[in-house]
């Protein structure tokens, strides 16, 4: 299934599969693909599929709809294709799909002692001189030399290097090569699987594939393909006595084929095959195939696909690479949380572990003292364990924000209220100044205040030791601009330039055991899925300011139907 992966941007990471005939994308939550990229327009662009083909088609925005850098209105994608809107690239994938992988199934590989191999090698080619031909293209024919000179097929060829990461839509693309290259009537690769033998991975027939037909590959052939290490042309004709000198070639089928290694920088991967009915014109007859005279595949072409078969094998490599560099990183990120998690529960259990003690030694000599103090420390490691799972909750999946009309203030002067002791305990004043005339927006209160309590539980800590550590909280409206903002200071410690880009990642934290580095990652995605951004600034010894921007607008009940935001710019 065609998919787009985001591969830079606000979402980054992200991957969207195009199930609908039209995609949007855009800011707006009615948007299919919403992405929290502020220079992206609530409605910037679909995906329509028409037939097979996709389309990417700008709706008016902003900033415009890019696609590989080239300012668009519509134009038609292809696998590999990179759309950028705002800040943000999206890379356009169009996988293998079901009828195709359906096709693999009809490819029959021919013993040696079938009666149905026909096939005799008219031609051969090491190998290696593939590489020589695309280093020195001079000594070559000329429809091969004008296709290397302007670098047209290798350069596809690269693309498919660079761009496509997933071996179910490289395969395609590197039969489309062929089809376009050689013109070809039906092409299959086939890999090597763990044993060692040859499957077929992907194929293709020109047009519809009959309800009835297959596509015959010799063993022979195969195996001298392997063995020898060099591409051959081969023809099902001159071997086949069933046929005389008056059969119509064209009515019986009969067909040459291209059969290349696929060879990667230090083994052989598996066979690129391509094949073509050995004489387009009605009427041409066995004897003139036989004579040499008719034959549609030629060595140019061979040097060709052995070129396209070695560059199908870096490719095969690289995205394999790839495929097992991004398993390594996500078991090494599984393995990273596990043991990250597991040293602040255990910190926690161990608070909890001493105040159970607590308890139990008052309640034994009766003193309520003693058995309060005790209750006090379990009480703040339940709060600590609730907050590190309802973090976490937050981080592990992506999260529509619950939009609804709200007092800003009102939802930050919940978090005061809530930090007040914690503030007053560690000897932090916190102020609040609420600002004026904050009119209701479109916000998930809910996701905002976790956003703003993981940012002043911040602020406070940073400021715990230092003399009248003071944590102020603001609100300001811009009614020209339509955004809200939340703006944090204090006068703690404040953070080095080199540590500012890194507080927003996952388990980064500066409170050694106190923190889970968790909780600014979670407030930068809340943020985010409002369409906001974070903006710190930071001075080591005097305090950091931390400033949440929320574009937004205000909510008129008599034409909000449904909660959306601007654009900005």
């Amino acid at each position: 299934m065609a998919s787009l992966f985001i591969i830079k941007g606000a979402d980054q990471g992200k991957r969207f599969e195009l199930k609908a005939r039209q995609v949007g994308l855009g800011r707006d939550n009615t948007n299919s693909i919403r992405l929290h990229d502020t220079e992206v327009s609530r409605r910037h662009a679909e995906v329509r599929q028409a037939d097979d083909a996709f389309q990417v088609v700008d709706l008016s925005s902003a900033n415009g709809t890019f696609l590989n850098d080239q300012p668009i209105e519509q134009a038609l994608l292809r696998s590999g294709d990179q759309i950028r809107v705002g800040q943000t690239i999206l890379l356009f994938q169009d996988s293998v799909t079901e009828a195709g992988k359906e096709l693999t199934a009809r490819v029959d590989m021919l013993g040696r002692a079938s009666p149905d191999d026909r096939s005799a090698i008219l031609r051969s080619i090491p190998v290696g001189e593939g590489s020589r031909i695309l280093q020195s293209p001079g000594n070559v024919g000329d429809w091969l030399k004008d296709r290397l000179m302007n670098l047209s097929v290798m350069y596809k060829a690269t693309q498919a290097i660079s761009h496509v990461v997933d071996i179910d839509t490289l395969l395609p693309q590197i039969l489309q090569l062929v089809f376009e290259s050689i013109g070809a009537d039906r092409g299959a690769i086939l890999l090597k699987g763990p044993d060692g033998e040859l499957e077929p991975k992907a194929v293709r027939w020109r047009g519809s594939a009959g309800e009835d037909e297959r596509m015959s590959i010799s063993r022979t052939i195969i195996d001298h393909v392997l063995g020898k290490g060099e591409g051959v042309i081969t023809t099902d004709a001159p071997a086949d006595a069933r046929f005389g000198p008056a059969h119509s070639i064209v009515n019986l089928g009969i067909r040459e084929a291209v059969c290349v290694p696929v060879q990667g920088r230090h083994t052989t991967l598996g066979e690129l095959y391509a094949d073509v009915r050995a004489v387009p014109e009605i009427g041409i007859s066995f004897a003139s195939l036989k004579d040499g005279a008719k034959h549609r595949l030629t060595k140019d072409h061979l040097m060709l696909m052995v070129a396209i078969g070695h560059q199908a094998g870096l490719a095969i490599e690289n995205t394999t690479l790839y495929e097992a560099k991004i398993q390594a990183e996500r078991l090494a990120a599984v393995g990273q949380t596990i043991a990250t998690l597991s040293h602040h529960i255990k910190n926690i259990l161990q608070g909890i572990r001493g105040g159970s003690y607590l308890i139990d030694m008052g309640l034994n000599d009766k003193d309520d003292a003693i058995v309060r103090r005790g209750w006090g420390i379990v009480e703040k490691n339940q709060a600590k364990i609730y907050n590190l799972v309802m973090d976490m909750l937050s981080f592990s999946k992506d999260r529509e924000p619950a939009l609804e009309s709200a007092d800003l203030n009102e939802t930050v002067h919940d978090v005061i209220e809530l930090m007040q002791s914690r503030a007053a305990e560690l000897g932090v004043t916190l102020v609040w100044n609420p600002g004026p005339e904050i009119p209701a927006v479109q916000i998930d209160p809910d996701g905002i205040q976790r956003a703003i309590l993981n940012i002043v539980t911040n602020a406070i800590d940073a400021s715990e030791d230092i003399e009248r550590g003071t944590v102020t909280v603001a609100t300001t409206w811009d009614e020209e601009t339509q955004i809200a903002r939340v703006i944090v200071i204090d006068n703690g410690t404040g953070i080095p330039p080199g540590e500012v880009a890194k507080i927003f990642e996952v388990f980064e934290s500066t409170k050694g055991s106190r923190g889970t580095g968790l909780g600014l990652p979670v407030s930068q995605k809340i943020i985010r899925e409002h369409g906001g951004t974070i903006q710190i600034a930071s001075e080591v010894g005097k305090g950091s300011t931390f400033t949440v921007e929320l574009p937004m607008r205000k909510f008129d009940p008599m034409k909000d139907s449904s909660p959306s935001m601007p654009t900005q710019g």
